[in-house]
């Protein structure tokens, strides 16, 4: 019976969070749609460039991109194409725009993941670094680094990395993505320091604050009393104020592929932001809402994962709801 609750809660949670990224997907690509449509700009100028438009010509590319539809008809064309598995043919480049984003995708998450991994590795020590000496120049040190970290905005970070590592020092290349695992870490690595800083500064602020509250808990001040070690107290504090820092880290990842947008455009990595970039300027209206259905789907997966972990990490925690039971 435990087991078939289980399997009936498990079941209820992934068919609301499917239903509320359906609804969030479809609203977001009509405002994409709709915003393209409004931006300044034509679909046949940036085709024809400076060659003349001709009346036939121009012709020819409306019909051969139903542009003279009603803008819900086309609307309802590349919803019809997406719900059948085809996002369509980007107008640039005339490749399937699956193809395009396939192999993109993979050097995004990458920069997202080595990113996530810098800023955890120096975030959440330093929060706990400054929740031990709370009140003292070394927490006031930590505090006021994670508030200019988040402060920063990555692309002008990217910059600054650009300017002292590639350029000034010659440490790490200036563009390019390299070859080899070895090779494309070293060409990833101040990319994903540019988005790293900011993401420090939050995994800071969370992960200080859910272990300060837990040090004054009553169950510190009477595992201590009881003569346990500190760093066996420690832990057991960190177990509980790992709710509040696992939420900071779907914040973070959320944030880093936004954030690739601009870090990619600084860093020249052909990546989904970069993509993203040149789609938006040509009015490639099939690539620009297949990436953003794309993105909606994998910021909803990593909210996913971070309730699911909320109940692994803490049974007080309901499933899905993101609060002690």
């Amino acid at each position: 019976m435990k087991g078939r609750a289980l399997a009936g809660a498990w079941g209820a949670f992934l068919l609301r969070r499917l239903a509320g990224t359906a609804a969030v997907v479809l609203l977001l690509s009509v405002g994409v749609f709709g915003l393209l449509y409004l931006a300044p700009g034509s679909i046949q100028q940036t085709l024809l460039g400076t060659r003349p438009a001709t009346p036939d010509t121009i012709a020819a590319i409306q019909a051969r991109y139903h542009l003279n539809e009603p803008v819900a008809v086309q609307y309802l064309r590349w919803l019809g194409g997406v719900l059948g598995g085809d996002l369509g043919t980007s107008i640039r480049t005339g490749v399937p725009v699956a193809g395009m984003l396939g192999q993109r995708l993979p050097l995004t998450l990458a920069l997202t993941g080595y990113g996530t991994a810098l800023a955890a590795l120096a975030g959440i020590p330093l929060g706990v670094l400054g929740a031990l000496r709370r009140g003292r120049a070394l927490d006031r040190l930590v505090v006021s680094a994670g508030v200019a970290g988040l402060s920063a905005p990555p692309f002008a970070v990217g910059l600054l990395l650009l300017v002292v590592f590639a350029l000034g020092l010659g440490w790490f290349p200036v563009y390019g993505t390299g070859e080899g695992l070895a090779d494309q870490v070293w060409h990833l690595t101040l990319p994903a320091a540019a988005l790293a800083v900011g993401a420090v500064g939050l995994l800071v602020r969370f992960s200080r604050a859910a272990l300060v509250r837990e040090l004054e808990q009553d169950y510190v001040v009477f595992a201590r009393a009881r003569g346990l070690s500190g760093l066996l107290v420690l832990r057991y504090a960190l177990r509980n104020a790992l709710v509040p820092i696992l939420t900071a880290a779907g914040l973070v990842v959320t944030g880093m592929l936004a954030g690739t947008v601009l870090v990619e455009v600084t860093f020249a990595v052909p990546g989904l932001g970069s993509l993203l970039v040149d789609s938006v300027t040509f009015k490639d209206v099939p690539v620009v809402q297949a990436l953003a259905l794309l993105l909606t789907l994998l910021i909803a997966a990593v909210n996913l994962l971070v309730d699911v972990g909320y109940s692994l990490v803490d049974p007080r925690v309901r499933l899905g709801s993101g609060a002690p039971a």
